[in-house]
């Protein structure tokens, strides 16, 4: 990989550290509490997923820019990543790669 590559790389990964939180992940943690971890860990890579997606997103029904629009969708988007936690996968195979007893 060329230097400007992993340079914009980087560059991207801070950024994307800035502005969501990566919850903590105790692998020591008890399961309901390594449950909840992972599930609020997937809730973040839910959210970046749907703000990549919808990042060009055009409104259809208005020409209109709110300026709180940008913000209530980021917020929906939120809730709605919360809200699926735990139902696609991402969750269930963290919590059993850390929940393994050597």
């Amino acid at each position: 990989m060329s230097s400007y590559g992993a340079s914009s790389l980087n560059i991207q990964a801070q950024f994307l550290s800035q502005q969501h939180s990566v919850p903590k992940i105790d692998p020591k943690a008890e399961d309901a509490q390594l449950r909840e971890q992972t599930d609020a860990f997937e809730s973040v890579i839910l959210k970046m997923m749907m703000d990549n997606a919808m990042k060009d997103e055009k409104n259809l029904f208005s020409q209109q820019n709110d300026p709180g629009d940008k913000i209530y969708k980021s917020m929906y988007r939120e809730e709605l990543a919360n809200a699926s936690a735990g139902g696609f996968g991402f969750s269930q195979m963290l919590y059993d790669y850390l929940s393994q007893k050597s």
